[in-house]
């Protein structure tokens, strides 16, 4: 492997020692995870595989914000969904009220994104998916008015096509859409190319979709091969589901369903190795 050689004297605190993973992520993503993984000794080469934008058409979002105050509910699944709702209230100038509807959140990172603009503490599920917010929902759905901020394009529709059964008046607003990046960073190309990855995390579905396109459009028919070595590691179920749909296995999934948990579960694969 030559200068990609490291030592792997792993340890409770760093499981990850020696090893590559190959950060598949949002092209404006935080350093968090970049960050967690170099702490379990990992050596990091990232991908961004997503861009976030403005959807087409601000208007269905817009419309919604200024009768907010006729929403029993206000559901983000996204922390994406969160920043768009506040960078559109600002735009309109509307300020949150006493008449504002109940907040949930799907996930910790979208929790926290909500309480970092000091509204209310969002309803959160215990087990960070969509599925487990339609389980434990606090109350009954049935007549209320629910706003649901969303991706415009390939997001899941579990949410509002359940709490339409259940009764519940949904409104799906585009505040975002995810596009892929045209171009695949040099050092990961070359790292998937040399066989030089022994550990590839997915975050979300639509990552999982526009990482194979990348590699497709940079590697040709090469792509298939050069994932066979690498680990394959998701955040959760539906992620999963993606991944061996399409690349044919799922190697560790994170439980609970947050980035640390998935540098918990990636490490995993090496301790339990002989």
């Amino acid at each position: 492997m030559g200068g990609f050689t490291m030592a792997r004297d792993t340890s409770p605190s760093q499981p990850l020692a020696g090893r590559r993973v190959l950060l598949t992520r949002a092209a404006d993503a935080s350093s968090t995870s970049r960050n967690l993984f170099r702490a379990a000794g990992a050596q990091v080469i990232e991908l961004p595989a997503l861009m976030i934008g403005p959807p087409d058409d601000w208007g269905p979002l817009d419309d919604a914000l200024r009768a907010l105050e006729r929403f029993h509910w206000l559901i983000f699944s996204s922390a994406n969904g969160v920043a768009a709702v506040r960078q559109r209230l600002d735009h309109l100038r509307l300020h949150q009220g006493p008449a504002w509807p109940r907040l949930a959140a799907v996930g910790r990172k979208t929790a926290q994104a909500v309480e970092r603009q000091g509204w209310p503490m969002p309803f959160v599920p215990q087990d960070f998916v969509a599925d487990s917010l339609l389980a434990c929902f606090p109350e009954s759905v049935h007549g209320r008015q629910l706003l649901l901020p969303r991706v415009q394009s390939g997001g899941r529709p579990l949410l509002a096509e359940q709490f339409r059964r259940q009764g519940a008046m949904v409104v799906e607003a585009p505040a975002y859409e995810s596009r892929c990046p045209a171009t695949i960073p040099a050092a990961a190309t070359a790292a998937l190319g040399q066989g030089h990855v022994d550990v590839i995390t997915f975050t979300s579905s639509k990552i999982v979709r526009n990482t194979i396109a990348l590699l497709a459009a940079h590697l040709g028919e090469r792509w298939q091969s050069r994932l066979g070595g690498p680990k394959v590691v998701s955040i959760g179920p539906e992620t999963s589901h993606t991944c061996r749909a399409l690349l044919g296995r799922v190697d560790a999934e994170a439980n609970p369903h947050h980035m640390e948990a998935l540098v918990a579960a990636a490490g995993r694969l090496f301790q339990e190795a002989p």
